[in-house]
């Protein structure tokens, strides 16, 4: 289960990006992958009509994990939606990234779940269907040396932005326990305009 400690998401820094750690205290548990809410996520980045849509599409996408059972485990997020791309590139956020670290459900594997739901499984069509670039790593595997070594590679592939510039990303639970408050809130930003 997600712990209750969770923080409030970093500023921007200059450079647009959300700090890999908090510069007041580097050395403290406070870096990232930020623990925070989903509704955190929907408050802080639903600012904009693209924004909006790529979090409308976030919120299918999980429901869709939560009616294949898929409920246990974390998400960390990442990508041009979490940074100021707006200045940085003058442009929107595309998609957002998301790695969905879960436990199968029932005693399945992945394959099983990949094979009864294709499209859920694969990101060219989770881009397409939901804006989400989605990729998926397994809690329960028989060799734990494996699942550090693939949260080794998503940490060093996603605490840096291309050009070799250090940043943050955001870690929320995949549970469904926050996801209608979170639904309900990005509605009310909707409709009144693209203001939290």
């Amino acid at each position: 289960m997600f712990p209750v400690d969770t923080v409030s998401i970093p500023q921007w820094t200059s450079q647009g990006v959300l700090s890999p750690f908090n510069p007041v205290a580097p050395t403290q548990t406070d870096r990232s992958p930020y623990l925070v809410t989903l509704t955190d996520l929907i408050l802080r980045y639903a600012t904009s009509e693209d924004r909006t849509q790529i979090l409308h599409g976030f919120l299918d996408f999980r429901a869709k994990l939560h009616s294949a059972h898929i409920d246990n485990g974390f998400q960390w997020i990442d990508g041009s939606f979490l940074e100021h791309i707006e200045m940085i590139e003058e442009r929107s956020p595309r998609d957002i990234d998301v790695i969905t670290f879960f436990h199968p459900p029932n005693g399945r594997n992945q394959a099983d779940m990949v094979h009864d739901s294709p499209r859920l499984f694969n990101p060219v069509h989770t881009k397409a269907d939901y804006h989400v670039d989605a990729y998926f790593v397994q809690l329960n595997v028989d060799n734990p040396e494996i699942l550090i070594e693939i949260s080794t590679y998503w940490y060093s592939l996603w605490s840096h932005r291309r050009n070799g510039q250090w940043k943050g990303y955001l870690q929320i639970d995949l549970s469904s326990a926050d996801d209608q408050v979170a639904q309900v809130n990005l509605e009310r930003i909707m409709y009144s305009g693209g203001q939290p």
